[in-house]
């Protein structure tokens, strides 16, 4: 790798100072302290950090910080990889995150929504990863067809290989002006956000409705005698007289979902040559399944095939502290993360219908000031097993579960909640803030 200006490498040795001071000092994991102290050096320190690397950019309202990690430990295959393992997805992160590993030639770094485009812009990265856009954070991020239409702009005429979720309609028009496109379906089970056409505001059509587009199925996607001549793309039964599952096409425009190259089938990942594998990871869940099928394909762009990918994924038994668990007297606690409406119902796909369950939530800067998007959370789910509510914004959440008919009893914090249950295994859901105070008691297990 090129040698970095004598200016730059100050900035970078100081930011690696003052991470480690950090750490020492118990304040935190240096993650953005570090970067903040580089960047006010030299504020062009991300593009030349990330000059002659090869990057990766992952972006998305849910799983990009396990999608990031899945990623990372596939292409250490090929060599040293460098990552913002802890979720810092802004530029000082970024920085702390090359920084830190300077002579790694690969980077895969987490990108939060909002800064996709400037990080594109400054980093020069070949290949951006696109997963799902939902509400979150409304007070700071915005309106998400607003992020939809900046990560089109900041794509065109770029020389950017795209790996995108052909099932999301915002993702799918976010991408669509990239020069290069790997489509990928993984299924989108959050569908509240995307009832509109992003391109012309008419109804989206959804798969298993009763609608076939002008000419019966769009050129690539395969189509099913059996169905009468309804779109199916391989592993995606069609619904009766209608589009196939994941499929999705605008009934007043011409926009509809790309064909797929690569297909989630329950556990199996179907590649672009049709060659089927299964999923043998540890990380549970619908969701995960969903971001191996991405690292995959994004570990492919790189030029590493899935035979010495997919083992790697493997190894990813816990991100940042999701799905570990921690015990305290007896008591064994899965640890899950929750962050808005989409990542609720990631979680409550994961949870054990046996065992009682945990719920806390916060509202401060990180999570979002408004508790209103509790209210779009289907929590009848839980009835029938013991609920713990806990968190800053109990209240909030009390009262959303007492109007969806679910028993449930107050506690005043996370501890007592854990202390009142019987010796044995709990799952808690928690937001961002909530989850981290809870990491904290525990000693940010990992």
């Amino acid at each position: 790798m090129t040698q970095l200006p004598l200016r730059a490498q100050l900035a970078s040795a100081l930011g690696r100072t003052a991470a480690t001071l950090s750490r020492a000092t118990g304040r935190g994991d240096g993650s953005v302290i570090g970067g903040r102290v580089g960047l006010a050096l030299e504020p062009d320190l991300l593009r030349k950090l990330a000059r002659d690397r090869r990057l990766a950019l992952v972006s998305a309202t849910n799983g990009k910080t396990t999608t990031t990690r899945l990623i990372t430990s596939a292409l250490q295959e090929l060599g040293d990889v460098a990552t913002n393992a802890f979720g810092a997805n802004m530029p000082a992160g970024h920085v702390s995150a090359l920084s830190s590993a300077k002579d790694a030639p690969y980077g895969v770094l987490e990108v939060d929504e909002k800064y996709l485009p400037e990080v594109i812009e400054t980093t020069g990265a070949g290949v951006v990863v696109l997963m799902n856009l939902s509400r979150d954070q409304m007070d700071r991020a915005a309106e998400i067809w607003l992020l939809a239409q900046k990560w089109r702009r900041a794509l065109v005429a770029r020389n950017t290989h795209v790996i995108a979720n052909a099932d999301d309609p915002l993702v799918a028009w976010g991408a669509s002006t990239a020069a290069r496109v790997t489509w990928v379906s993984v299924g989108q089970p959050w569908k509240e956000d995307s009832w509109c056409c992003p391109e012309c505001g008419g109804p989206l059509d959804r798969g298993g409705m009763d609608y076939v587009p002008p000419g019966g199925h769009a050129p690539g996607v395969a189509v099913r005698q059996a169905d009468g001549g309804v779109p199916a793309a391989p592993g995606s039964p069609a619904g009766p007289g209608g589009l196939a599952e994941n499929d999705w096409a605008c009934r007043e425009c011409s926009f509809r979902r790309p064909a797929p190259s690569w297909f989630l089938d329950g556990d199996t990942v179907v590649d672009p040559r049709g060659q089927r594998w299964p999923l043998d990871i540890r990380l549970p869940g619908r969701a995960n399944r969903a971001n191996a099928v991405v690292a995959l394909a994004t570990a492919e762009a790189f030029g590493l095939p899935v035979q010495r990918a997919l083992p790697r994924l493997a190894e990813v038994t816990s991100v940042a502290g999701r799905y570990t668990t921690v015990e305290r007297e007896g008591r064994q606690a899965r640890l899950l993360l929750a962050k808005n409406p989409a990542g609720w119902l990631e979680a409550f796909d994961v949870l054990d219908p046996a065992l009682p369950v945990i719920l806390s939530v916060n509202a401060q800067g990180p999570d979002g000031r408004d508790t209103s998007w509790l209210w779009d959370v289907d929590y009848r789910v839980l009835r029938g097993r013991p609920v713990y509510v806990t968190g800053e914004r109990r209240l909030d959440l009390a009262l959303r579960l007492d109007v969806a008919e679910v028993p449930f009893q107050l506690t005043e914090s996370f501890g007592h909640a854990l202390a009142v249950q019987p010796p044995g295994k709990v799952d808690v859901i928690a937001n961002y803030t909530a989850f981290q105070q809870i990491r904290s008691e525990f000693g940010r297990a990992v």
